[in-house]
């Protein structure tokens, strides 16, 4: 990538570090940056058991381990679980499947632990997606994923006046992950046409004005169809990725709290 559209890709990144950075941080705990499987990652309580490996949101482009530290060491606080969080490789730069790659390769690296994949928007879709590769996971514990990546569900246009989720950006990112239209639409990255029999039991947490909401719920009954133990709720009022609002309003601390418990309680 060279010339304006480097400088694009800077200043979303950058804007994202600049949002996050005024976010309350997260609960003291030890931390240690490593490889695993050859890819950068933060372990959060690096002794703690179970393991949960953790994939940030940001629409395949933007995010990375700073951006969600608070939203991590909140996760490793209630759970009391080891959470890998995951610094995969992003669009446009890397396109599918660079991240579901590194996912992988995450996972592989800890074969023999008892693991759990989680992640928001983005990165609840590359949890899914991984676990599609790597059966035998402990759970699948997802905030406002990313589902159909064709963006073609009713909710895409209802709630796209939000503030928050531009589908039109969104789409656009999409394209530099996956370029290919016909790979958006098929089974090798599309939640609403993969094969989902094998998966393990899932909590979705969705919000009533999140262009997502649609598509994340079309997932949730294809869980269901598909025999997968599946534990869901929608959050009245709430924007899309709410987590991430946790320190401007109530209502959004009060909903992560709740995906926090939910995700205590399944792993226990």
């Amino acid at each position: 990538m060279v010339g304006a559209m480097d400088h694009k890709i800077a200043a979303l990144r950058d804007g994202a570090r600049s949002r996050a950075a005024r976010r309350a941080p997260g609960p003291p705990m030890p931390t240690v940056d490593r490889l695993l499987g050859g890819v950068p990652v933060r372990v959060y309580q690096p002794s703690a058991r179970p393991v949960i490996v953790y994939l940030h949101g940001g629409g395949f482009v933007i995010g990375d381990l700073e951006t969600h530290d608070p939203q991590v060491r909140r996760l490793a606080a209630a759970t009391g679980a080891r959470v890998v969080a995951v610094d995969y490789r992003r669009a446009p730069e890397h396109p599918w499947p660079a991240a579901v790659d590194d996912t992988v390769a995450v996972l592989t690296a800890l074969a023999g632990e008892s693991v759990a994949v989680a992640g928001d928007s983005s990165g609840g879709m590359l949890a899914v997606l991984a676990a599609l590769r790597f059966p035998g996971l402990l759970a699948q514990l997802l905030v406002c994923p990313n589902a159909d990546l064709t963006l073609s569900s009713p909710s895409v246009v209802s709630e796209a006046d939000n503030g928050f989720l531009d589908p039109a950006q969104l789409r656009e990112w999409i394209s530099w992950w996956v370029p290919s239209a016909a790979v958006r639409s098929s089974a090798a990255t599309n939640l609403l046409v993969a094969d989902l029999h094998g998966l393990p039991p899932a909590l979705v947490v969705t919000a009533e004005h999140d262009p997502l909401r649609d598509e994340d719920e079309a997932y949730v009954g294809r869980l269901a169809s598909a025999g997968v133990p599946v534990r869901h709720w929608r959050e009245a009022g709430l924007l899309h990725d709410f987590p991430t609002m946790r320190d401007a309003d109530p209502a959004a601390a009060a909903a992560e709290d709740r995906f926090l418990a939910a995700c205590r309680e399944l792993l226990s």
